[in-house]
């Protein structure tokens, strides 16, 4: 590929990239920092990865210290994750990450570049300190915007010191990088109404993990058989469980629908909405409700075919904030989509184009029953078809074949 000719004919580099999720953690934005750092290391760069040594989610789950995967060191920091049971929790456990970073990073020999996103959120202060100390230049990721997230919903006036504070950071972050990808329009506008970085900034979605994500027949699909799916109509979500992307409606939903014994609500994942769904399961044992932890990366093309119907939300006020990847999982896939949340947005925008699902808004419990019980009664092949609709679009246009080697060249171009 030319892309690939311009980057690989410069000298190699070394790169550090700070993230605290990274692969095997199932989080999303662990999986895609190792594709970008992976495809890095491929084109003969030296990557480093700094992340945690414990899972994002399940800080039970520990993995090794240091290791070597798809031509990229890791080292994972001790400390680093200590699980989403309280806010005290999240921010210890994020600042002895960036401690260890920065006294790190200092450092790494050879430093050319450092790679950052939005995970952690304070991560742009580590990168600002070493860039500072070690004079190299930084590739800045947005995956959601804080505190923005937090502002709009509700959690913080915008007058708060911490809200004063993490703005500032967002200015000199915005000023200091001489990269910038924003996931979408809406997001980009954000940015900007920060620090005017149009010159700078790249908008580019987020890729689906297609090499984990082929489509599976029902028929074929251990996951269906594994948890008694067969003749049942399955309407799933599947992914971070947040109030940034409320499931309320769709809870109410499905408790509305207990009666219709061919339905049955499935929800993949963790977070901090995750108890709203495991207490309602516990209190009322609706047993067309299930709930279920994340899935290893390598059975993710199992339990996301094994939907009928795939749902995303997202919050009315979050627009610009966060960007829902899980979109792209549900498409490459080829199921249909039901999202429930704000219109316009970055997945209304793909809706439209594609025809490949239908919208509701937050609260509309009356038109949600009686969406899904015109959905179930469509024939199979209109439903195949709405869900290839999407395949398609992804194929073509946001695939990680198509996006990966576009994003790359940009985070290690030396110009803007």
């Amino acid at each position: 590929m030319t892309s690939d000719r311009k980057i690989d004919a410069q000298p190699p580099s070394t790169l550090l990239v700070l993230t605290q999720v990274y692969v095997p953690d199932p989080a999303s934005v662990g999986q895609h920092m190792h594709d970008a750092a992976a495809e890095m290391g491929r084109r003969g760069h030296r990557v480093i990865v700094y992340c945690a040594n414990r899972g994002y989610d399940d800080p039970t789950q520990k993995y090794p210290r240091h290791e070597v995967r798809d031509a990229v060191s890791i080292r994972r920091l001790p400390l680093s994750s200590l699980g989403k049971k309280s806010l005290l929790h999240r921010v210890v456990a994020q600042l002895s990450f960036l401690t260890q970073c920065i006294v790190r990073g200092c450092f790494v020999r050879r430093l050319d570049r450092i790679f950052i996103s939005t995970s952690p959120p304070m991560c742009a202060f580590a990168a600002l300190c070493i860039a500072a100390i070690r004079r190299v230049p930084i590739s800045y990721w947005v995956m959601d915007l804080n505190p923005d997230q937090v502002i709009v919903m509700g959690r913080m006036k915008p007058t708060a010191l911490p809200v004063r504070m993490m703005n500032m950071l967002n200015r000199a972050i915005l000023g200091r990088a001489q990269h910038i990808v924003a996931l979408d329009r809406f997001m980009a506008q954000r940015l900007n109404r920060k620090r005017d970085v149009t010159d700078k900034m790249l908008i580019m979605p987020p890729w689906p993990h297609e090499s984990h994500l082929q489509p599976i027949a029902h028929a074929d699909n251990p996951f269906r058989a594994t948890h008694q799916l067969q003749n049942k109509f399955v309407i799933m979500y599947s992914g971070n469980h947040s109030p940034a992307n409320p499931l309320d409606t769709l809870l109410e939903t499905a408790m509305r629908l207990r009666d219709q014994q061919d339905l049955l609500f499935m929800f993949i994942g963790g977070g901090g909405g995750k108890k709203q769904i495991d207490d309602q399961i516990a209190q009322h044992h609706p047993p067309h409700i299930v709930s279920l932890p994340y899935q290893p990366l390598s059975q993710i093309k199992y339990s996301l075919s094994a939907a009928d119907l795939h749902v995303v939300t997202m919050g009315n006020e979050v627009v610009g904030c966060v960007h829902p990847c899980k979109v792209y999982g549900a498409m490459a896939i080829g199921r249909p989509i039901l999202y429930f949340g704000p219109r316009p947005s970055h997945v209304s925008d793909l809706l439209d184009e594609a025809q490949c699902g239908w919208h509701l808004d937050h609260g509309d419990v009356d038109g949600a029953v009686a969406l899904l019980n015109r959905i179930r009664q469509l024939p199979p092949a209109q439903l195949q078809q709405m869900g290839e609709n999407g395949r398609k679009l992804v194929e073509e246009r946001y695939g990680r074949d198509v996006l990966l080697p576009k994003f790359v060249d940009r985070v290690l171009s030396s110009n803007s």
